[in-house]
């Protein structure tokens, strides 16, 4: 970390997080139920995040990388508010907002109806929807589509139309996990451009992607997870390029 960095503010402070929780043999989060009881022999605790400590500033874009099962998703859920840390603490100023692929929209709903209830879950007022609607439209490149329901659009075309409500509005902290990764390269480069930008009016984006080229061409600093384990912390191109020689020497696997 660079001694600019320490002299602005810390709008993320996360100090010796772990997250665990119970699966079932079938991948699936235990929840108990009232009167029951899940069978031993069917459950097991998964360790997902360990010990994670590290402090984002004000106007960073810190990329996120690491396997798949790496505890990634978990510990920006946890960053997020939506999964509480089983040993630690997040501390943040301001709200973090989380916009990933698997982010609520109604299939049956038209997208024009989906970006009214995706601004209003923001916080915007109706007339500021009304407002942004437009922008949102076109930066998703979906004028066509907008009045079909979503249940039409393909993948790409609703993560488009995910990113581009998020973006719409100005955050404390936005955390985007993997929300480019089914984007087609001339969204992607689009959105790398608004993200670059967001990192100035926001106080911190956070960018969790599988995608190396994305992460350097966005992020100013970056993380390495591995197995619930921080790796490595520091350069994008050093971090990446130090995570692609492990992947490629299989110690991730």
């Amino acid at each position: 970390m660079d001694v600019a960095s320490e002299t602005k503010t810390p709008v993320v402070v996360v100090d010796d997080v772990h997250v665990t929780y119970q699966v079932f043999g079938t991948g699936k989060k235990a929840t108990a139920e009232k009167g029951k009881s899940a069978k031993k022999t069917r459950v097991r605790e998964v360790h997902a995040v360990k010990g994670v400590s590290f402090v984002i500033h004000q106007g960073e874009t810190l990329g996120i990388v690491g396997s798949n099962g790496s505890g990634k998703s978990s510990l920006m859920r946890a960053i997020a508010g939506l999964f509480p840390a089983t040993q630690g603490a997040v501390y943040t100023l301001g709200k973090p907002t989380m916009l990933g692929v698997g982010a609520a929209l109604l299939p049956n709903l038209s997208g024009e109806k989906n970006i009214t209830l995706g601004g209003l879950a923001m916080g915007y007022k109706k007339k500021e929807i009304d407002e942004a609607s437009d922008s949102i439209i076109d930066f998703a490149g979906l004028r066509e589509f907008i009045d079909l329901p979503m249940r039409t659009y393909s993948q790409g075309m609703s993560a488009r139309l995910r990113f581009s409500i998020a973006a719409s509005k100005k955050h404390d902290i936005l955390i985007i996990d993997e929300a480019l990764a089914v984007g087609d390269r001339k969204f992607r480069l689009k959105a790398e451009d608004k993200i670059r930008q967001m990192r100035q009016e926001a106080g911190a984006v956070l960018l969790v992607s599988h995608n190396m080229k994305s992460i350097q061409n966005t992020c100013n600093r970056v993380i390495w997870l591995e197995k619930g384990e921080l790796i490595m912390d520091g350069e994008p191109q050093a971090v990446c390029e130090a995570f692609i020689s492990s992947m490629e020497k299989g110690d991730g696997d």
